[in-house]
């Protein structure tokens, strides 16, 4: 099959869940003997060559704005696909589901996974909020088929616009990491530190898991990875913390993100607005506990290898900071149990499948 994967930033993936998922799914597919197309965004992606590792790469221009960088670049890369004889094209995000109808008036097939509910963030104003609502609308209109990563979100979309969707999830790898070269950059040490990965955005409540440790006892550290190219505001008070035990990386990726999730004692995952979150999965697939806030995506994931704080509340978070810190063998049997349930229901090459699956019955169908 020739499939393009567009409405990301690109890869090799130097972002976010979007940009992972999408250099997973497109190198297994080349693997499998499909041609593999993957958009990227001028503003993002400095890769030079046409391929990568067997992926062919369009870079394509875009507008560098908080409201029109995505839809503005996904618009551009579905005129582009115009002109290309794709069997199917699948779109990230709901709000770029607008332009799915666009490859279809030439007989492509179209595939949209929609995220989680965009339009609950609390950085878009109202125009962007409708955005994404009508995004939703659209999504359960123009594309053939619609992909959800949660089973939450697959529920919102049946009850809500009586649509079914296909349930992939994002995966993880099973991983273990020896090497501690970041960690001793940062001054500190394997086992002696909880970590919290996220876009540094306010629904992401990085200031929750802040304040709940500050208010913690204990000789262990917080480590702050991820940043935001619009919520510098939001990232400078986070900032004024005067903890001394808390340590802010920005964006690390590659070697340096792994060994931070392969050595922390305990993942804290605050998120309240999404489906599976990529971090959350990844933490697990490292044999990490985690404490999650209490929403039904993340609970979804977790199952009963893990512990719930009630959503966005500081004084339960800090119980459970509290309970892990004194209960070291709970920490290591949740996060063997953690491993396990990633090795049963996040494995990229099944999710992979499954949507090798998915593309396959479309152009069976005709």
């Amino acid at each position: 099959m020739r499939i393009a994967i567009m409405g990301i930033r690109g890869i090799p993936a130097c972002y976010g869940g979007f940009e992972t998922f999408a250099e997973e799914l497109a190198l297994r597919l080349v693997n499998k003997g499909h041609d593999i197309t993957v958009y990227g965004r001028s503003n993002v992606i400095n890769y030079k060559d046409k391929y990568y590792k067997g992926v062919r790469i369009i870079i394509l221009p875009t507008i560098s704005h908080k409201y029109l960088d995505t839809v503005i670049h996904t618009l551009v890369c579905v005129l582009h696909s115009l002109f290309n004889r794709y069997d199917v094209i699948l779109i990230c995000n709901a709000a770029n589901s607008i332009f799915s109808f666009i490859p279809r008036i030439v007989g492509q097939k179209v595939v949209v996974n929609v995220d989680g509910i965009e339009r609950k963030r609390k950085k878009w104003n109202v125009l962007g909020k409708a955005w994404y609502l009508f995004g939703e609308f659209f999504s359960v209109l123009f594309p053939n088929r619609i992909v959800t990563d949660a089973k939450v979100i697959q529920e919102y979309y049946k009850r809500r616009y009586h649509k079914s969707s296909v349930f992939i999830p994002y995966g993880a790898h099973i991983t273990k990491i020896s090497s501690t070269n970041i960690l001793d950059r940062l001054g500190v040490e394997p086992n002696e530190y909880f970590l919290y990965v996220s876009r540094l955005e306010p629904e992401n409540n990085a200031h929750i898991v802040i304040k709940a440790f500050e208010q913690v006892k204990t000789n262990k550290k917080l480590v702050v990875v991820g940043d935001a190219p619009y919520a510098k505001d939001y990232i400078k008070r986070l900032k004024e913390t005067r903890d001394p035990r808390i340590i802010f990386t920005g964006y690390v990726y590659g070697e340096g993100y792994k060994e931070l999730q392969g050595h922390a004692y305990c993942y804290v995952h605050a998120t309240e607005v999404g489906g599976t979150h990529p971090a959350l999965v990844e933490a697990m697939g490292f044999g990490n506990c985690v404490i999650v806030n209490g929403t039904p995506e993340n609970v979804e994931v977790i199952g009963d290898c893990g512990l719930v704080y009630r959503k966005n509340d500081i004084d339960d978070l800090i119980s459970k900071m509290n309970y892990v810190i004194s209960n070291p063998s709970v920490v290591k049997s949740l996060g063997e149990k953690a491993r396990e349930r990633v090795r049963k229901h996040y494995s990229w090459d099944a999710i992979t499948d499954k949507y090798e699956s998915l593309f396959l019955s479309l152009l069976q169908k005709g």
